[in-house]
């Protein structure tokens, strides 16, 4: 039975989903939220979480524990912060991802959309034209000050709208 509500989207390298459950649950109470949920997805290299702290403030945690103590970070590669799950529909993606950039994206802001998919027929191109016709913001496809992420993973789909630094990437922060 997968996580119909997680708020936390991670990855690993594949045949290391297990380890990174176990990774991803310690990381979570050492952050303060000793009653995640954490599963693997049908898609090898992914993991979902349901925290009860604010998926944003657990990437900002997670980034000060692992300039803190890196060694903690062995198998989990980048951490995603969702806002928002609707099953993996156009429509309800659309209207969902609008509803959210219409809250969060300032007049004026530039944004791009970003589709990550797996396990869905649907087209990257088809789910960003129906997100993008409902926001009327500027777009800036290499500067955006807001990304409207859509995340695809098989019938359900995480929808965040982040800055570009919203995302932990374990390898980049090393490499800092």
């Amino acid at each position: 039975m997968p996580l119909r509500e997680f708020n936390l989207l991670v990855s690993t390298p594949r045949g290391l989903e297990h380890d990174a459950c176990s990774e991803l649950w310690f990381l979570l109470g050492e952050v303060g939220d000793e009653r995640a949920e954490v599963e693997t997805t049908p898609v090898k290299g992914l993991i979902w979480a349901k925290t009860a702290l604010d998926p944003f403030e657990v990437v900002k945690r997670f980034r000060q524990l692992l300039a803190e103590r890196p060694e903690e970070f062995r198998v989990i590669q980048r951490v995603i912060p969702i806002e928002r799950v609707v099953r993996t529909d156009l429509a309800e993606i659309a209207r969902a991802a609008q509803e959210l950039a219409l809250t969060k994206i300032e007049p004026g802001e530039k944004f791009r959309i970003t589709v990550e998919k797996r396990h869905t027929q649907l087209g990257s191109m088809d789910i960003i034209k129906a997100v993008a016709e409902g926001i009327d913001r500027p777009v800036d496809l290499k500067n955006p000050d807001k990304i409207v992420l859509i995340e695809v993973v098989g019938g359900l789909t995480g929808i965040s709208v982040i800055r570009p630094d919203d995302i932990l990437s374990v390898p980049k922060e090393r490499g800092r």
